[in-house]
């Protein structure tokens, strides 16, 4: 923001922290609906549909259309911010969900490979649970798999659903009943009865506590996680293919609100500023989030930074086949049923019956709207 300011003298942005996600909501609601929204918003792209309701953001596309900078946005990034043929918001970094692991643990069970497959991970798994001293109960689980209804776990859940050829819309409406929505369930169900996997805290499926204290040899997550500022053994490998390779992006947006056309192309100017080469490569530097500029990841700067985080290149090599979860109004709904479905599975539910109830729940909620 200081450098956006000292060389945009008639432009001056002030940047604003209003608290965690959660806290943030309710604050960005009541500004929108008092008419006294910021004239920037940072925030994760599943809001859209509900800012487009409010008739509260500016879609983009007119003003991106004209830029040369447009072609250095990753397609796949742009592609998943639009809804209704119009572009909502433009991505600030991205990043994806990968498989970390412990290669002290793989090497301890044998496993020289790590898996590509669902069958593959499935049986690495089960070797990397252990039983060490004889009780019927295992120390050491293969894989923690996230418990709870809550984004984290639909977050987690997405590429397997991707992976094994499902959507989880259908002509704007959801589609939770299909073949590969249970394919995908009923591998999660699979591992459990294997007993491979220990189930995290209730809606704490991102701490690392288990794979730092090597109670779980792998997990799921992104490189923002405090795996990479630990001090234990970690590696990452993408995630493993069913169908096809799929994984979620996990991005942070900026939107610009409806204002005044002086203000509105102000934030414009800013916005250009910060998809530049320039500021990605340096934002990515300091963050270790992947640049969303392709130029950037291609820079001198940024393949020196790859080069000593290798496990950075994980990530950035699974972009083409990563995936945003879905934009539409009713999204907060519909990963609620789904996080619920997922959750109910994970602890002994049938993934028909449960995805059959979280469809039906939404199917009311769809034609009160």
């Amino acid at each position: 923001v200081d450098k956006f300011n000292q060389t945009h003298t008639d432009i001056q942005v002030e940047s604003i922290f209003a608290g965690g996600l959660d806290q943030q909501l309710p604050k960005i609601l009541a500004a929108v609906v008092g008419n006294v929204p910021p004239d920037i918003l940072s925030f994760y792209p599943q809001l859209t549909g509900q800012f487009v309701e409010l008739d509260a953001i500016r879609p983009l596309e007119d003003w991106l259309d004209k830029l040369p900078l447009k072609s250095e946005i990753s397609p796949n990034l742009l592609a998943g911010l639009t809804l209704d043929n119009h572009l909502w918001s433009v991505p600030l970094y991205t990043s994806n969900l990968g498989i970390f692991y412990r290669p002290q643990l793989f090497q301890a069970a044998g496993i020289t490979q790590t898996p590509k497959t669902w069958s593959e991970l499935r049986e690495v798994a089960k070797k990397l649970t252990i039983d060490k001293d004889g009780d019927g109960q295992a120390e050491q689980h293969g894989m923690l798999l996230p418990l709870g209804k809550g984004e984290w776990t639909v977050f987690s859940w997405f590429p397997f659903l991707w992976s094994a050829g499902g959507e989880i819309i259908t002509d704007n409406r959801p589609n939770l009943t299909s073949a590969a929505a249970v394919n995908a369930l009923q591998f999660w169900q699979d591992l459990i009865k294997d007993g491979s996997v220990k189930l995290s805290a209730p809606e704490r499926g991102y701490e690392e506590d288990d794979f730092i204290a090597g109670r779980v040899a792998m997990q799921i997550t992104g490189p923002w996680t405090y795996i990479m500022k630990s001090n234990v053994d970690y590696q990452v490998f993408p995630m493993p293919a069913s169908v096809s390779q799929a994984t979620t992006i996990g991005d942070g947006n900026l939107y610009v609100m409806k204002t005044t056309p002086a203000r509105e192309e102000a934030a414009f100017k800013f916005l250009e500023f910060v998809l530049s080469e320039e500021f990605q490569t340096e934002w990515s530097i300091g963050t270790g989030f992947l640049p969303v500029n392709i130029k950037s990841t291609q820079s001198a700067a940024f393949q020196e930074f790859i080069n000593q985080q290798p496990v950075l290149k994980v990530f950035l090599d699974q972009m083409p086949a990563a995936r945003g979860r879905p934009i539409i109004a009713g999204y907060s709904s519909l990963s609620d049923s789904l996080g619920r479905a997922i959750e109910a599975t994970l602890l002994g539910e049938s993934p028909e019956k449960a995805l059959k109830t979280a469809q039906n729940r939404l199917e009311l909620i769809w034609q009160k709207n």
